[in-house]
């Protein structure tokens, strides 16, 4: 098995076949170019194979350390170790500077070569594996990740997708559970940012006293117990995104701090007395009306209209119920091979109750339901009614008499209460018939007669 190709570039045809043979015992593949102009082709064609280039300082079209940018453009990810037969210091150091991962004199280069190749290509090998990973993650948090194809949803991604590519602040409006954190990362990851930093907070997740050191950091001694300096969130997203969830729960005194950072990209940090400079973007969301709650002084409102520059309703589960399917077997899918099980999908008769349920919860609740289900259900058979909830399993059809809560006629209410009943007794219909003082025989046909 090859241990990955290098490019070797040197103009002495006997010196660059020697490496190329010592190289090759080591069960890497040479590819040989006896100038810039060919050692360059090579490298375009095979820019996504070769690990590490072997450039002579000296070719008959160029210099190697002028070399360096191109070679790093075409192969960034590759490792680039320059040849000389007079070593010079200066240019030694400028060839570090410029990305070189060594800088050799010809005349160790037959001791050496093996051990410094293998150095550089263990690197590069490193640097494709975590450029793999990022790749992995950022597809995982793309727009075409996102499951659905409802009209609602699309609205929202084109909003997303626009704003995107800017720097513009945006804030993110939806009811808790609707994936306010997923269109987030999204925009971070469409975004010229994607290389830099993601960092989430949860605002509601911490005690209003210990969130704004939380956001801003501080220094030493700035109160009791702050040993060290600490790093705040916002400088941890620098050149990145923060996104700030349930931005609502934020203090007026954190507030009035943040309003300065998206005016001036400036803060200071607890306990300190200096400027710190970032270079964030700011993406809020919230499960509340934020206007409202500027307008009734529980809010800045200058910080709601710096923040609202870009506004994207994120829609709750009910207003994208064609989705509603899709996603309930890409998590089953997920699941499943979590559980390490088959499960063949959905009973039609558990669709339909999925698709009748309100989901206050939204996608979250979705999620959660079907994590349930999957563990429930046995290996290699579909989900059905008895492996989901009470409340979805009991859910009656649209349009029937206990589905209308007005409807005020004498079997609407009764069938709204028997339904209240069986929810109470867990779907058990012994128990049920029990606290109604009737026969089981007879809760059978009243279910039958309401369509329950």
């Amino acid at each position: 098995m090859s241990a990955g190709t290098v490019l070797l570039i040197d103009d002495e045809a006997d010196l660059r076949q020697l490496l190329a043979q010592v190289l090759e015992l080591e069960d890497y593949h040479v590819l040989q170019a006896p100038d810039a102009r060919r050692g360059l082709e090579l490298l375009r064609q095979h820019a996504d194979e070769v690990l590490v280039v072997l450039s002579d300082v000296k070719l008959p079209d160029g210099h190697g350390v002028d070399l360096l940018p191109r070679y790093k453009a075409l192969a960034p990810l590759a490792e680039v170790v320059l040849l000389t037969a007079y070593a010079r210091i200066p240019d030694s150091v400028q060839a570090m500077k410029q990305g070189a991962f060594d800088y050799l004199a010809k005349g160790d280069a037959d001791e050496q070569i093996a051990v410094i190749v293998e150095r550089a290509a263990d690197k590069a090998r490193l640097q494709q594996r975590v450029a793999e990973l990022e790749r992995q993650a950022g597809a995982q948090f793309s727009f075409e990740s996102m499951v659905g194809a409802s009209a609602a949803l699309r609205e929202a991604q084109a909003l997303a997708r626009q704003v995107a590519t800017t720097d513009a602040t945006v804030l993110l409006e939806g009811p808790t559970g609707a994936g306010k954190e997923l269109f987030a990362q999204a925009i971070h990851q469409a975004s010229p940012r994607r290389p830099k930093p993601f960092v989430a907070m949860n605002c509601s997740a911490f005690p209003k006293d210990l969130l704004e050191s939380e956001l801003f950091g501080y220094k030493k001694g700035a109160f009791t117990g702050a040993t060290v300096d600490k790093k705040g969130l916002l400088a941890e997203a620098h050149g990145g995104t923060l996104f700030l969830d349930e931005i609502g729960e934020l203090e007026l005194g954190a507030q009035a701090k943040l309003l300065r950072v998206l005016e001036t990209q400036t803060f200071i940090r607890l306990g300190d007395t200096k400027l710190t400079q970032v270079n964030v973007r700011i993406v809020a969301a919230t499960n509340r009306n934020l206007r409202q709650e500027a307008d009734a002084g529980h809010f800045r409102a200058d910080l709601y209209y710096r923040l609202s520059v870009f506004t994207i309703p994120v829609p709750a589960l009910r207003e994208r119920a064609a989705d509603i399917e899709p996603l309930a077997r890409h998590f089953l899918q997920h699941f499943a091979a979590k559980l390490r099980k088959r499960l063949p999908g959905l009973a039609p008769e558990a669709l339909r109750q999925l698709q009748r349920h309100d989901w206050p919860g939204n996608v979250r609740e979705l999620k959660n339901v079907l994590e349930r289900a999957a563990i429930l259900t046995p290996d290699g058979q579909p989900v059905d009614l008895a492996q989901l909830p009470a409340e979805l399993r009991l859910a009656p059809a649209p349009g029937t008499p206990a589905a209308d809560a007005t409807d005020q006629r004498l079997s609407a209410v009764e069938a709204r209460h028997i339904l209240l009943v069986l929810q109470q007794a867990g779907g058990n219909k012994a128990e049920a018939a029990r606290r109604l003082d009737i026969g089981v025989a007879t809760l059978y046909r009243k279910l039958q007669e309401y369509g329950l």
